[in-house]
């Protein structure tokens, strides 16, 4: 790769265009990307496009080419970004943060990947064994985390269906000491009605795990499966399952707690395939076999779990009673059930890689100031033909942050112009013109989504 790149790849920096439009934006975006250029940069932003195939442009000798180089001594490329945060953290002793946003299927999951293997594979120089543990910790969380937080889309195989915020945890030198996820906003949904870990279960588990389970190895066989079942994917679950059961065991799950996880997935499975019907005025479980088999997957009575089925619990005053579904609640009440199932594994999971990842043990009094990179990983934008609430949430986020983004770049270059004398026409942030307009709009919106 040369020092700079020749203009028969187009502009690198955007900056640098002689008239700023959206054709020629778009046509210096399209000249890079044919001539196999996927990042520019405007400024310190970095534009990624989508090649939708494997380059090869993340290996050792591409990192050794940014490592320590000043931003723009490179060509455009993620790792220049990471380098870059990397490098201010450790000369002002200051946190930082990556951002990184855009539509379902643009790429940001791999790019905080690819940002964190670059970080990984910049610091311990003196390889010490706990450092080395704590990476390792780090990229294996991202796997597991993948695979119960994604989900596969019309649009996107491996779509993230939760936003995630990493924080990295350095020491005074700059090696890594651990860590700490945040997760938000489970598109929970996706339990019931697309493809999801019990679905990689189902393609991805042997035999043996698959009947101890009571699982068939049949997608047509199972109801929450067969809903999102339409969804070609290029991803090979069983090679799937076998690394995220590898990389459960190497962050520190127990046997006993992958056991336990394929339950509830199992559990969540099994819900999917009840039915329910009326005997008079009573509602009934038509299929009473499975509240054998979830009693024994939630190790519990089969009474506790009919009674959570068919009945809720209503206080009246004083008095507390249970309140028979109709069959129609029942089959709301038994979807509900299953997405707070999902969704509680899914919190119990961030938690246990938390319990392994954190810093334990540091005292800055002696060891120095513990500096931060964190890393956002934002849900992609995306519109369906039918769009729940949650998927109205994470749209309504990928907005706001847009718009944050944009106030904050327009408030810092003015800021830049200003002292430096440049005369220029004043940019006004979005929100402050628009913002009872978008007020009115966002109020209709969320309206909308509530009241069919």
């Amino acid at each position: 790769m040369a020092e700079q790149e020749s203009l028969e790849f187009g502009k690198a920096d955007f900056v640098l265009l002689d008239t700023v439009s959206l054709e020629d934006f778009m046509a210096n975006l399209k000249l890079r990307f044919e001539k196999g250029r996927i990042y520019s940069y405007i400024g310190e932003v970095v534009v990624s496009v989508n090649p939708y195939r494997a380059m090869n442009i993340y290996g050792r000798d591409t990192i050794e080419q940014y490592k320590g180089r000043e931003l723009y001594e490179r060509p455009p490329h993620l790792f220049a970004i990471a380098d870059a945060a990397y490098k201010a953290m450790k000369r002002r002793n200051k946190d930082s943060c990556i951002v990184i946003s855009g539509e379902s299927g643009a790429g940001k999951t791999e790019a905080s990947k690819y940002i964190m293997q670059y970080i990984a594979a910049i610091t311990n120089p003196s390889q010490r064994a706990e450092v080395e543990r704590v990476k390792n910790m780090l990229l294996k969380s991202n796997c597991v985390l993948e695979a119960f937080g994604n989900a596969k889309t019309n649009r996107n195989d491996n779509s993230s269906r939760f936003g995630k915020y990493m924080d990295i945890n350095f020491d005074f030198k700059g090696d890594p000491i651990g860590g700490h996820i945040n997760n938000y906003l489970l598109e929970k949904v996706r339990a019931v009605i697309a493809e999801m870990p019990h679905s990689k279960l189902v393609k991805g588990a042997p035999e043996s795990l698959l009947r101890s389970l009571h699982i068939k190895k049949d997608s047509t066989a199972n109801d929450y499966i067969k809903v999102g079942g339409h969804v070609k994917s290029s991803i090979n679950d069983g090679a799937d399952f076998k690394a995220v059961a590898d990389a459960m065991k190497v962050i520190g799950f127990t046997t006993d707690e992958i056991q336990t996880v394929y339950k509830i997935l199992a559990t969540i499975l099994h819900l999917g395939n009840l039915k329910f019907g009326s005997d008079g005025d009573a509602t009934l479980i038509e299929n009473t076999k499975l509240v054998a088999v979830l009693a024994e997957l939630l190790s519990t009575k089969e009474e506790n779990v009919e009674k959570a089925l068919l009945y809720r619990t209503v206080a009246t005053g004083r008095d507390v009673i249970d309140k028979q579904h109709t069959d129609k609640e029942a089959n709301y009440g038994r979807d509900a059930l299953a997405k707070a199932i999902y969704e509680r594994l899914f919190c119990w999971i961030v938690g246990r890689i938390n319990d392994v990842i954190e810093v334990k043990n540091y005292d800055a009094r002696i060891h120095g100031k513990n500096t931060v990179i964190g890393v956002l990983d934002i849900y992609g934008f995306e519109i369906f033909q039918n769009n729940s609430f949650e998927q109205f949430c994470i749209n309504y986020c990928n907005e706001k942050l847009q718009q944050l983004f944009i106030q904050l770049v327009l408030k810092q270059e003015q800021e830049e112009y200003q002292r430096e004398g440049i005369p220029w026409i004043h940019v006004r942030p979005l929100q402050d013109s628009l913002s009872h307009r978008h007020l009115t709009q966002d109020l209709y919106y969320i309206a909308s989504y509530i009241i069919p």
